[in-house]
């Protein structure tokens, strides 16, 4: 081995669980090239910087990444990848101390790049137009520290053009990984001790449809269900016109799906929903919300929502909000209207002032804690299977882990619990903290209930 063998190489990410997937697999690969990955707030000899372009905010972040890594080592190797470099590459390529941009088209160089020592003077870019045709990126099977849970990306890139959304000119059209390597890459997680499997997509309904021949998301998951392994799958977000009743039918009979599902709506407004190029309405949304909540009462969900999109007045605002505050979901993702260029909505008309969009926001994450404090109390009392993870609470030192239903749960025991799926009684709720009792504990613990 020469020198460049024995890199301490650090990646930061910001974003979706995609490019958490796409970081994952590339420490795997620099990992076998006998580089050690490190946390981010050490030195390292490389930085390699996973970027997100979804709004300005993380645009922002990206580039505080970028100068917080320049600045911990000046000498280290810059490597900038992800959304924003491949959607804006001279902006980054701008900034000093930079040595390399890749984007997402040319991220397979990236362990060559890393070889060739650092740049000198300007930046360099590669990259590849994302319309141009891409293959699956599938690289090793992803490296995840902490051994609880996995992200297994399965599809990758979007044929929707929502006119608000860069994502598909940073990721590309919708394209799959075949069904044996995903059924391969499973199994070995399950193998390498992963309780829990995370499926990640940019449009994660869309799997299979390019495959040949063809298949859908429900053909994988019903393919999944007849593996050996017992890891339990949780899914990441699926469109709301993709739950097919075959589909609702198999998540409410399936053993190793969670009961977690995330649903983006974005707007509770027919006339903003046909402005934002989305196609279902708000009248389909509440429909399908309470179809599965009937078929898995004890099913939570999540939701989507942009408030301050072009044309929102009180009225379109109020329409959503109402919808919201009337659906059983669990909690909202709330993400500000955010100007991105290349995107339809950038020069729409009734563009919302910033200091109305904030005050929208403050609503809608109220209504989300609220939401969230609801959902959690419900359980009191009652009996869940929690994924015991491998952190501790700060606050209270007690273990932590997460329901099939994605309630987070503090319990008392010993780090034997560590990685187990345990039967859990919630024994109490304060907000939005809850404690559990361990019902059946390993054999020698003693587990008190907190």
């Amino acid at each position: 081995m020469d020198r460049r063998s024995f890199l301490k190489i650090a990646m930061p990410t910001l974003g979706c669980k995609a490019n958490q997937s796409d970081a994952a697999s590339l420490a795997a690969e620099l990992s076998a090239k006998g580089h050690t990955i490190i946390p981010f707030h050490q030195a390292a000899d490389v930085y390699v910087i996973h970027t997100c372009t979804v709004t300005q905010k993380t645009d922002y972040q990206s580039r505080q990444l970028i100068r917080r890594a320049i600045a911990r080592n000046p000498a280290a190797q810059v490597i900038v990848t992800g959304c924003y470099a491949q959607v804006s590459p001279e902006n980054l390529k701008a900034i000093p101390g930079v040595d390399f941009v890749v984007g997402i088209s040319a991220g397979k160089n990236i362990p060559e790049i890393v070889a060739s020592g650092k740049g000198a003077g300007e930046a360099r870019v590669l990259s590849t137009p994302a319309e141009e045709p891409l293959s699956f990126k599938d690289g090793r099977l992803p490296l995840f520290p902490e051994r609880t849970r996995a992200y297994l990306k399965v599809q990758d890139g979007c044929n929707s053009l929502c006119s608000y959304c860069i994502v598909p000119y940073a990721r590309g059209r919708s394209r799959s990984l075949p069904l044996q390597d995903t059924l391969s890459k499973a199994g070995e997680l399950s193998a390498r001790g992963f309780k829990e499997i995370v499926l990640t997509g940019i449009h994660l309904g869309a799997y299979g449809e390019d495959l040949v021949p063809p298949i859908s998301l429900l053909h994988l998951l019903q393919t999944l269900e007849r593996e050996t392994f017992n890891t339990r799958i949780r899914l990441s977000s699926i469109e709301p016109k993709e739950f097919t009743p075959l589909l609702i039918e198999h998540l409410t009979d399936s053993r190793k799906i969670c009961a977690h599902l995330h649903i983006p709506l974005q707007s509770g407004d027919d006339g903003l929903l046909k402005r934002m190029n989305r196609n279902y309405s708000a009248a389909f949304f509440a429909d399908l919300v309470y179809a599965l909540k009937r078929a898995i009462p004890d099913l939570a969900i999540g939701v989507d929502v942009i408030p301050g999109f072009p044309g929102e007045d009180e009225k379109a605002f109020r329409n959503t909000a109402s919808l919201l505050e009337n659906l059983p979901i669990a909690y909202l993702h709330v993400f500000p209207f955010s100007r991105r260029k290349g995107t339809a909505a950038v020069d729409f008309p009734g563009q919302i002032p910033s200091q109305v969009m904030k005050t929208r926001c403050q609503a809608l994450r109220a209504l989300s804690e609220e939401k969230r404090k609801i959902f959690y109390g419900s359980f009191q009392g009652k009996q869940l299977k929690v994924l015991v993870e491998s952190k501790r609470d700060r606050e209270s030192g007690l273990l932590k882990g997460y329901s099939r239903n994605y309630i987070p749960v503090l319990i008392q025991g010993g780090d034997e619990f560590i990685n187990q799926e345990l039967d859990v009684e919630i024994m109490e709720v304060r907000g939005a903290k809850v404690f559990g009792k361990v019902l059946f504990p390993a054999a020698g613990a003693e587990v008190q209930s907190a």
